[in-house]
């Protein structure tokens, strides 16, 4: 090689070694540069305004401790219920001559008489007996061991218990139900202990606001001393059509089955209602609870431990449209008031002329606004008082003197209480073994059984002469040996009368039969 070739590779390779430093120098001082300028940026980002204001969380040992504290407050206050029943297993019909061996398969009537007379009992056959329990919740108002709770959570219990917080598992007591009221399903039990309880405060339900908080405590699944809370979300809802004392306080607190009886409590650790019913499709907590409110629990409570035991409400026998509907008040041709819609036979609105349309506009000259107003007024007064209503009819004024009545009596089969209240309707049990009823105008109708004719039987006890001669739940007796029987009292009279040895024929419509099928002979000699 000659020297201008070795010059030329000498002089390429140091061109090359200052290329390759160029590039490097290159990328380094790019690095440098974006760097800077993204430091820049960040810098710009987290600069502070100048006119925000900086943000806070406030303390959550407010809204925690409230709660807290107010479940501690309660909780020794409210108790876990626990009742008994015992559920007679009616006698299954007993084939006669000609029918299927199981005439029930083929009975259309068998659903309706399950459910009159508490179905056919379980698998026990005949004379059984079922033992149901039952769980719900109840708040001690009184130290001597008063506690309000629920109707329905008492409701035909043989044995009621109350556990309280403190107890042992183990640890019942016996409870004894002091009175119970159909209307508002409230009952009053106590329990005897040798030391006061603590009881819980009530306050003014009509102090609460839609939206106020509320907790409610009780035993749901029987998980007692159980706390949820939510907020009041109306109030005065009616959720059962016709019944004036039902205005529930609406939460949406979470109440579930056995919460009922439970208390529904304020910020300031007051019982403000009573937990009584949920809206749900799934018989679980679906966000609507209703709850009693303390003032009317109040009014009830101070009754049933009165020495009637009994809440005594009055009333004049009128019906009307819960709703006031403006279609109705055009019609009659009146702006207030209440357009009477039924009128109860014999009752002191019937007695004093009252008539349908009739529109009631005052009480003792006070004004009547709407349907609640003229209860509320009413239902205070006792029964046997007078009262003077004004009325218009046909365009014009008038005024009635009315008796108040007792609202129970007198809507006594509307209200479901003519088998407690009602001695004429009462059971009775004879030494043929069998228990017969009355029968009411409605059974009357659907037997198709001639009104005022004829008493129904009820149950018919294992071994006892109605069974062995073929006497069945559901038969309507309508003779004994020839005299009529009209009447439970009826029935007994010709039974007393009936000595061992002698025959008894009974006249009798079976049960399911329709009057174009006629009656039968069921007949024996009495042991």
């Amino acid at each position: 090689m000659d020297q201008r070739a070795s010059a030329f590779w000498v002089r390429l390779k140091a061109n090359r070694f200052a290329y390759t430093l160029t590039i490097l120098a290159t990328l380094t001082v790019g690095i440098l540069i974006g760097t800077v300028i993204s430091y820049g940026v960040k810098g710009k980002e987290g600069q502070k305004a100048s006119d925000a204001t900086p943000l806070s969380v406030p303390a959550p040992q407010q809204l925690s401790n409230a709660f807290s504290q107010i479940s501690k407050q309660l909780e020794p206050s409210v108790v876990n219920i626990n009742t008994e029943s015992t559920i007679k297993a009616p006698t299954r019909r007993r084939a006669r001559p000609g029918e299927p061996a199981n005439p029930d398969d083929q009975n259309p009537f068998e659903d309706f008489f399950d459910r009159f007379f508490g179905g056919q009992g379980g698998p026990g056959g005949n004379g059984g007996a079922i033992r149901e329990r039952s769980l719900g919740s109840g708040v001690i108002v009184d130290p001597k061991g008063y506690i309000v709770t629920n109707r329905h959570v008492v409701e035909k219990a043989d044995r009621v218990r109350v556990r309280l917080q403190d107890d042992p598992p183990t640890v019942q007591h016996d409870a004894k139900v002091i009175g119970t009221d159909t209307e508002t399903d409230l009952a009053v039990i106590k329990i005897e202990m040798d030391k006061p309880l603590p009881a819980a405060k009530l306050g003014n339900s009509e102090s609460m606001q839609v939206g106020d908080w509320v907790l409610a405590i009780g035993s749901p699944f029987g998980l007692n001393a159980t706390v949820t809370a939510g907020i009041v979300s109306y109030k005065g809802r009616s959720i059962v059509p016709g019944r004036q004392f039902q205005s529930f306080i609406q939460t949406d607190a979470a109440i579930n089955p056995g919460n009922s009886g439970g208390p529904l409590v304020n910020m300031e650790g007051q019982v403000i209602g009573i937990n009584t019913a949920i809206l749900t499709d799934t018989n679980a907590y679906a966000g609507v609870g209703f709850a009693l409110p303390s003032n009317t629990v109040v009014q009830v409570y101070n009754q049933l431990i009165g020495p009637e035991h009994r809440v005594s409400r009055g009333s004049i026998g009128v019906q009307f449209n819960a709703q006031a509907v403006p279609a109705i008040a055009r019609v009659y041709g009146v702006n207030s008031g209440v357009t009477i819609a039924d009128v109860v036979a014999g009752s002191p609105a019937d007695q004093a002329g009252l008539k349908v349309g009739d529109t009631i506009t005052a009480v003792d000259g006070r004004e009547v606004k709407n349907g609640d107003d003229l209860v509320a007024d009413i239902a205070n007064r006792k029964p046997g008082s007078k009262a003077k209503l004004t009325f218009i009819r046909g365009g014009k004024k008038q005024d009635a003197t009315v008796t108040i009545a007792d609202r129970a009596k007198l809507f006594a089969s509307r209200l479901g209480e003519d088998e407690e209240n009602s001695d004429a309707e009462k059971p009775k049990e004879s030494k043929f073994g069998v228990t017969v009823r009355a029968l009411t105008p409605e059974i009357a109708d659907r037997l198709d059984v001639p009104a005022g004719k004829g008493v129904i039987v009820q149950d018919v006890r294992p071994g006892s002469f109605a069974e062995d001669i073929g006497l069945n739940r559901g038969d309507v007796v309508l003779e004994i040996n020839k005299q009529p029987v009209n009447s439970a009292d009826d029935f007994t009279r010709i039974e007393s009368s009936l000595k061992s040895g002698q025959d008894v024929v009974f006249l009798v419509r079976p049960r399911g039969a329709g009057r174009q099928d006629g009656t039968i002979f069921i007949a024996g000699t009495l042991p």
